[in-house]
């Protein structure tokens, strides 16, 4: 795999002005360092799975209020929450290529 480190300019212009200047602030400026966001992800990540299994539950006990589509899409976002925090981790502690 090839990976490549782009100019923080490229982030800027994803992100939007009103939330530049956030990225612009170092961690101890911002109070917010990897270990926060690792948290918050993992809170969100729990959070999603816990709404997926409760849907599927009340679907299987066939819930009148809960139907397969919204049943499905939990699922999908509870595992591509999964799948992007696990990437995350590993991602963290793995060397980048060069170019």
């Amino acid at each position: 795999m090839n990976f490549a480190i782009r100019p923080v300019n490229t982030a800027l212009a994803v992100v939007g002005a009103g939330q530049a200047q956030a990225l612009n602030k170092s961690p101890a400026v911002s109070g917010h360092g990897f270990q926060d966001a690792m948290l918050k992800a993992l809170q969100q990540t729990s959070g999603l799975q816990k709404e997926s299994g409760r849907l599927s539950r009340e679907f299987s006990l066939e819930n009148p209020t809960v139907s397969l589509e919204e049943t499905m899409v939990a699922g999908a976002k509870s595992s591509i929450a999964f799948q992007a925090t696990l990437q995350c981790e590993t991602g963290s502690s793995r060397p980048t290529a060069k170019s």
